[in-house]
């Protein structure tokens, strides 16, 4: 099986990792010639994760996205949510035929609105039987730093995404089985954006006491949104009975690592970028002068729209989400809208 790699950020180059560390050569996609001519000669990511060191012998670049397409059984899209219409929109609509897709994006297609399977399906037939999901709590950097994470392996087809996991499995990194492909993509939308009102908490000088109680409200908040969307996986505490000798593959509750564990480490780890950018915003910058501050990308920013128009339908109780949506996008003021979160949280 052969892996194709559409994306060069910091967690395609982290993955990219993972396979090469297990011996795996790839097709690795990069737009800039420059970049790629760095990698030759220093084998390493001149923009991210450069401690990340690279056998180039394992590494086939290009600045061509339908090569890495075309040569590679198996697509890792790793390209930020905002950006990948404009590098898919151009290929033909045939060239995924016969190809198994996998999104390593924690976003939703900010102008359609739209998943990354709805829209791989609406513009380029791919069936759902033949997506599948990497998602979980599991920074770049750490992965860069070999230090011990896990990540979970989502499809509806339970072999191929067991196959799939599997080449990733490394002492460093250990793999899960799921197969609520909808819900893992809907949680790691939502904890984007519970991420950045994290940051806005933080940035308007709130304690780690009132930081707790406002991540359990929005674990809460979450899973209310998941259990009226339909998503089967919200029931805290439950966890199905394992069985045979697989004991990976289990039908986990919410609260598991994919969950519930990515929404926490995105609320409170240093590396989250998305906690950073809701940290200046509290801190009193605009929206667009804190996306010039960062070199990347925080998906929950246009997250936070992209939910506020689908629960529309939903009907969910998000009061949290509404409040940083108003924030990021009808300029309400960050300690206005938290006066008002402080009141509902219990």
């Amino acid at each position: 099986m052969t892996f194709g790699i559409l994306g060069s950020g910091s967690w395609g180059t982290a993955l990219a990792k993972i396979l090469t560390d297990n011996g795996q050569t790839i097709n690795w996609w990069n737009r800039s010639e420059t970049a790629i001519e760095h990698f030759k000669t220093r084998h390493h990511n001149p923009q991210y994760l450069p401690s990340a060191r690279f056998d180039i012998h394992k590494l086939k670049l290009t600045s061509r996205a339908e090569e890495v397409i075309r040569q590679s059984d198996v697509i890792v899209i790793a390209v930020p949510s905002a950006y990948i219409v404009e590098v898919l929109s151009s290929l033909d609509p045939a060239i995924f035929t016969g190809k198994k897709i996998v999104s390593a994006i924690k976003g939703i297609l900010p102008e359609q609105n739209l998943l990354l399977n709805d829209y791989l399906k609406e513009k380029f037939r791919v069936e759902l039987s033949d997506y599948f999901a990497v998602l979980g709590p599991c920074h770049a950097e750490e992965v860069a730093a070999e230090k011990l994470s896990y990540l979970t392996f989502t499809g509806i087809d339970e072999a191929a995404t067991a196959t799939i996991a599997g080449y990733f499995k490394t002492a460093y990194l250990r793999t899960v089985l799921n197969k609520d492909i909808f819900g893992v993509q809907y949680a790691a939308v939502l904890k984007n954006i519970y991420a950045v009102g994290a940051g806005i908490a933080h940035g308007l000088d709130y304690g780690d006491n009132f930081l707790s109680v406002f991540i359990a409200n929005s674990a809460d908040e979450m899973a209310g949104f998941l259990r009226k969307a339909g998503i089967i996986n919200a029931e805290v505490g439950y966890l199905e009975e394992k069985s045979g000798t697989d004991q990976s593959n289990t039908h986990h509750n919410y609260a598991a690592s994919v969950y519930l564990g990515d929404l926490l480490v995105t609320c409170y780890s240093l590396f989250s970028r998305n906690r950073t950018f809701g940290n200046m915003i509290g801190k009193g910058y605009s929206v667009k002068a804190a996306q010039l501050e960062m070199s990347m990308v925080a998906e929950g920013y246009n997250a936070s729209r992209c939910m506020h128009i689908i629960n529309k339908e939903i009907k969910a109780e998000m009061p949290i989400a509404a409040a940083i949506y108003q924030i990021l996008w009808e300029n309400r003021h960050a300690s206005t809208a938290f006066n008002e979160i402080e009141t509902g949280l219990v």
